[in-house]
């Protein structure tokens, strides 16, 4: 018996084992790219049948072919186009249709315009749209120094659906952990995908993400000061840093050098690209999408009565460039703006 006992748990020892290589190992072959000198572990690893899902995933729909120009501006045809009535009304047309395919392709036109009434300021979806629009236009003109000249597409962060399926509320208030104090969202197995499954705090968003709290890890004076961060904000760091390696589908020395995480003079040009994101995100989270907040309806909004936010995997969708880097405005070049001062929110 006490034999048969052992050779049990000798079977499932080796089941759960199993398993667990299963679930935290990966099979070869893995691709690797070195990204600095050799010895500092910078190197990127790839799953080629992961990102092979991930290309299908992140495929540009092709654009409508364009039609011989009208002669005469969408303003000169259509009632209230603020914003477009610019345009030739072949190429707002030809705009219109793909914005309906990269925005509510089942929905159709109705989804933001009233059937009965296409200038009417309804449904709300129609208010947040054209706000969706004119932030667009701003990142492409204003924001160079992260889109480059790539450019983002409602596409980006829409995916072919009404509400895109990466984006953040302000999480549902807690109860006191116990009688010391909160729990700040701490080793939590809910919201622990937000941090790339660390057990760190999983709620980085607002404080870097809306506010402007200062992403530090190591302080900046050796003597004890209001320079030295403290452990909740550390691990807010790295819950965020954890946050964009997982949105960008790369690890840490895709941005930084494992030598000196800190020295900005020996990291990688990623590193300043994904200085000026945080605050683009920042930006857009302050000054176009919690704006909108009288607008949507109550079961729009998060459990706070905050709007639907950005973040990193909004657009990148585990790739370190949303859609592999495809040009997203070259067919359309009234999606890029003027590019007006920068908002406080984004100086910051």
């Amino acid at each position: 018996m006490n034999k048969f006992i052992a050779g049990m748990i000798a079977v499932f020892g080796a089941a759960a084992f199993a398993i667990f290589c299963i679930i935290v190992f990966e099979a070869p072959p893995i691709d690797t790219v070195q990204r600095g000198f050799r010895g500092l572990g910078m190197v990127e690893n790839t799953n080629p049948r992961l990102e092979r899902i991930k290309v299908g995933a992140n495929q540009l729909p092709e654009p409508t072919p364009p039609s011989d120009k009208a002669g005469h501006t969408a303003a000169s045809v259509y009632k209230n186009v603020p914003i477009l009535g610019s345009m030739d009304e072949a190429d707002f047309l030809r705009l219109m249709s793909d914005i309906t395919a990269w925005v509510a392709p089942q929905q159709g036109c109705v989804y933001c315009h009233d059937e009965n009434d296409y200038a009417a300021e309804r449904p709300y979806t129609k208010i947040v749209s054209r706000r969706m629009l004119e932030m667009v236009r701003y990142i492409n003109g204003s924001w160079k120094t992260h889109v480059a000249d790539t450019g983002v597409s409602c596409f980006a962060c829409h995916r072919g659906q009404p509400v895109p399926a990466n984006a953040w509320f302000l999480p549902k208030r807690s109860q006191p952990f116990n009688i010391v104090g909160n729990r700040p969202a701490q080793n939590l197995a809910t919201g622990s995908e937000n941090v790339a499954f660390m057990a760190v705090q999983n709620q980085p968003f607002a404080p870097f993400l809306q506010k402007t709290d200062e992403i530090r890890v190591v302080p900046t004076r050796v003597l004890h000061g209001k320079n030295v961060p403290s452990m909740q904000a550390t691990e807010a760091t790295y819950g965020l840093m954890g946050h964009i390696s997982q949105a960008l589908g790369v690890n840490c020395t895709y941005c930084h050098n494992s030598r000196s995480f800190m020295s900005w003079d020996q990291s990688t040009p990623q590193r300043s690209t994904a200085w000026y994101a945080i605050r683009m995100v920042r930006a857009l989270n302050n000054d176009y999408l919690e704006p909108l907040k009288p607008v949507f309806p109550a079961n729009r909004l998060g459990p706070q009565g905050d709007v639907a936010k950005v973040n990193c995997t909004t657009c990148h969708a585990g790739v370190a460039k949303p859609l592999y880097g495809a040009a997203m405005i070259k067919d359309y070049p009234i999606l890029v703006g003027p590019a007006p001062a920068r908002t406080a929110s984004a100086a910051k």
